[in-house]
């Protein structure tokens, strides 16, 4: 919700854009098959990512996303 809402800065919702894309992609920085090492470029970018947005998720960001998740829970029950 904080990538898609026009309040939020370009250069934040380019860095959530990308990093969601990083962890769906099959393309890697480093193959996770390497022990430690294919972990560590995944964890820089997921810290990376979380401290920039962190100042910019609102209220109403979590709120829209506890919505959504109750309505998936509901379906799956």
């Amino acid at each position: 919700y904080c990538a898609f809402d026009r309040a939020t800065p370009r250069h934040v919702q380019l860095a959530l854009i990308g990093a969601i894309a990083y962890f769906v992609l099959p393309v890697d920085a480093v193959p996770d098959v390497l022990p430690v090492l294919g972990f560590g470029d995944d964890a820089a970018v997921l810290a990376g990512t979380l401290k920039l947005v962190s100042d910019h998720i609102t209220p109403a960001h979590r709120d829209a996303a506890r919505v959504k998740l109750e309505e998936i829970q509901a379906q799956a029950n």
